[in-house]
């Protein structure tokens, strides 16, 4: 039987992962020349970003338990947070280029 602890600890993953790849998006939006860059380097630097704080978790004892497949817990720590986090970005976040710049 899963326990609510085990549960509360894959949402704790998965909004963590969520968080860094919002954030990892805006980075790489703000920083890139092109439209394209920040969607490609997002795409593959993300989910390394977030294995590894899967790995991290996991090895802390977070979502433990669970009895999830390697599909479903790969499906639910990586491409989920993925997608929730670069929708936030592209989405809800206004474009690097409306935002003012200091200038000097």
């Amino acid at each position: 039987m899963v326990s609510v602890l085990a549960i509360v600890g894959l949402l704790v993953i998965v909004l963590v992962n969520s968080a860094v790849t919002a954030l990892m998006t805006r980075f790489f939006r703000v920083r890139m020349n092109t439209r394209w860059g920040g969607f490609l380097y997002s795409v593959l630097l993300c989910p390394f970003a977030m294995f590894v704080l899967f790995m991290v978790f996991a090895v802390l004892g977070f979502g433990g338990g669970l009895d999830l497949s390697t599909n479903v817990a790969v499906l639910t720590a990586i491409v989920v947070p993925l997608a929730v986090g670069m929708t936030f970005d592209y989405v809800w976040m206004p474009s690097p280029d409306e935002l003012p710049t200091p200038t000097n």
